[in-house]
């Protein structure tokens, strides 16, 4: 008897679960991209805002959302799914926060400081702000906002320059790129953890793109006057290897750098020869396995869907990540080919969102 209605349970449960699943709408996917991009003239749409792209259905132009203050020029566009919002910061510098349900603008703040490309905490409390990387001496460095309400937390002094920020996938690490120096926070106190300097190259802006695999153990971090990356040991503050593109050094910036989700790859923009390179990083140091020509120049910069299948960057071209065949090309409503650097994926369901990625390409293994 007490075996019968074990089973009766289990199978009551089972049936439930089947419906639930029957009940449940689809997951619609979506990439938004914001825009103008302050970094880049190259494949501006009209007007200022949001433009909304169906993945699933051929990156398709669905609809846009008009936010004047955009007009002010895009630094950075990240998302958080607990707050179902994006947290947009702005040349002004204006920072601000988006939900993602309501499309609604939730609060502003402006500050003196603090523009570039901004990153969150996994439970959406805090934001980090870039100081920027027109600004040095010992101002440079991070804001630390109130995810609520934007209000100041705090200054964090780090190097000149500060330009690029992400929170790792586990969310206990902030990461942040100076003038040749990749800074390691801890997000519960803001404390430096790890310190790597000198990194990349000099050149421009000093402080370039980087990436980092789900472990936090190693870093790849973008060359400033070549094409090429420094692979870095987190832990041990220490450059392992110097990777160059060509049997001779090209002497062009790279501007962007992105794990596959899986980790086995990794892509580079060679940002003024309109390419990207691919490297093996299942091995050590990566190895170049092929290149993608890009229909446009810009800001340069790569990064992926969630799922690992499409290679987005700062043009209007997307990729198939294993194919490396162009699959589609951003467009407005009247046809016209699209294109920035600071986009997000968001996935929703019965108009909630449930995931959202990165503007980074990050390990998610």
């Amino acid at each position: 008897m007490r075996n019968f209605l074990l089973l009766t349970v289990l199978c009551s449960l089972a049936y439930a679960s089947t419906l639930s699943a029957q009940n449940q709408s689809e997951t619609k996917r979506y990439l938004y991209l914001s825009t103008p991009d302050a970094a880049q003239v190259e494949g501006q749409a009209d007007g200022a805002g949001i433009l909304i792209f169906d993945i699933d259905d051929g990156h398709k132009l669905v609809r846009r959302i008009d936010l004047p203050v955009f007009s002010e020029g895009i630094r950075g566009f990240a998302a958080n799914l607990e707050n179902h919002s994006a947290y947009f910061s702005t040349q002004n510098p204006r920072i601000g926060a988006f939900d993602l349900e309501t499309d609604q603008i939730i609060w502003e703040q402006t500050y003196q400081l603090g523009s570039d490309r901004s990153s969150v905490t996994l439970d959406g409390k805090k934001i980090y702000v870039p100081t920027g990387w027109w600004v040095s001496g010992d101002d440079s460095g991070l804001l630390v906002l109130n995810g609520e309400n934007g209000e100041l937390i705090k200054h964090v002094r780090i190097g000149d320059s500060a330009h690029n920020s992400l929170v790792s996938v586990d969310g206990r690490f902030l990461y942040l790129g100076t003038t040749m120096m990749l800074t390691v926070l801890d997000t519960e106190n803001e404390e430096v953890i790890h310190q790597i300097a000198p990194v990349g190259e000099s050149g421009g802006q000093g402080a370039f793109p980087f990436t980092v695999d789900s472990a936090n153990r190693i870093a790849y971090v973008s060359l400033g006057s070549h094409v090429g990356f420094d692979v870095v040991d987190l832990a041990q503050e220490r450059i392992l290897h110097h990777v160059l593109v060509g049997d001779e050094p090209i002497e062009h910036r790279t501007h962007g750098a992105a794990l596959t989700p899986d980790e086995t790859e990794l892509w580079i923009s060679d940002q003024e020869g309109r390419k990207l390179f691919i490297f093996d990083a299942t091995q050590m140091p990566p190895v170049l396995t092929g290149d993608v020509d890009l229909s446009q120049g810009g800001h340069g910069w790569v990064t992926f869907s969630l799922d690992g299948r499409y290679v987005w960057t700062h043009t209007p071209d997307v990729f198939d990540a294993e194919t490396h065949e162009l699959v589609a090309t951003l467009r407005d409503e009247n046809g016209n080919p699209v294109s920035g650097s600071k986009f997000i994926e968001v996935h929703f369901r019965d108009g909630k969102v449930v995931a959202v990625g990165n503007e980074f390409g990050l390990g998610r293994r």
